[in-house]
């Protein structure tokens, strides 16, 4: 990789390229959004940012200055912990710079982000067939044994 890459929170000049990358990552698992559910996920993470509690929070990777991945996450209490813990819902990468480490270097701005707001537990969810992203996951990540039910 000799283009620069780096990560930093999203800002309201990368919607465009935002909703594009979203739009390719919840294509990727068959599914949409409404329009107002990219209006009001941009702004929550914009607040989040801003130091808003309980609001998602957004970076984006750039590599030579063009969008190519971004990441959400979210600070929540927990049952079992005094501290917040951190979910990191959507993680994404353009197809073309797969493999390069941009995938890593969001999951690691994540977890630099709960350090620094004393958050030791960042998990996240994917489905099984996500091979590709399952390899960096299990290099990163530990696996768990829960299994998620929805209603």
């Amino acid at each position: 990789m000799t283009d620069k890459l780096e990560i930093r929170p999203l800002q309201r000049g990368d919607e465009a390229e935002w909703r594009r990358l979203w739009t390719a990552y919840l294509e990727f698992y068959e599914s949409s959004v409404p329009e107002e559910v990219y209006k009001s996920s941009f702004e929550r993470m914009l607040a989040g940012n801003d130091g808003a509690p309980n609001e998602f929070r957004g970076l984006i990777a750039t590599l030579g200055g063009k969008p190519v991945g971004l990441v959400h996450y979210l600070f929540h209490r927990h049952g079992w912990r005094i501290e917040n813990v951190c979910y990191l819902q959507d993680l994404y990468a353009d197809p073309d710079v797969r493999g390069t480490g941009i995938g890593r270097a969001l999951i690691e701005a994540v977890y630099a982000a709960a350090d620094k707001e004393g958050c030791p537990n960042v998990y996240w969810l994917t489905q099984d067939f996500n091979e590709t992203a399952r390899k960096l996951y299990d290099r990163i990540g530990k696996l768990t044994p829960f299994i998620k039910y929805s209603r």
